[in-house]
């Protein structure tokens, strides 16, 4: 083995971290329903596993991960108004009487 081959063997596993997880060709999050099928092995939940590949693979093919279709979708619901705190949150203004 060269050096160069050793050092990218060494280096492999950091350059590689940031990828998706993947389940076969699907995203890992498909797993969950893989699982739901096959502890509850009904019509319906092959019907839910094979709809919930459809859209990963839509997802997909749109250049979008799951984590950011959920980002978008919950933007769309919001509209465009998005408070930085919730008004619970927001403390009044305080003059400490700096004189």
């Amino acid at each position: 083995m060269s050096k160069q081959e050793e050092e990218q063997q060494q280096t492999w596993h950091w350059r590689n971290t940031m990828k998706p997880v993947r389940f076969f060709i699907f995203d890992a999050r498909a797993g969950l329903f893989v699982v739901i099928l096959l502890v509850h092995f009904r019509l319906w939940t092959l019907y839910l596993f094979l709809t919930m590949l459809g859209i990963f693979n839509l997802l997909e093919r749109k250049g979008l991960s799951f984590a950011a279709a959920m980002r978008a979708m919950r933007a769309w619901i919001i509209g465009p108004y998005r408070p930085g705190w919730l008004w619970i949150r927001k403390r009044p203004l305080h003059d400490s009487g700096s004189e």
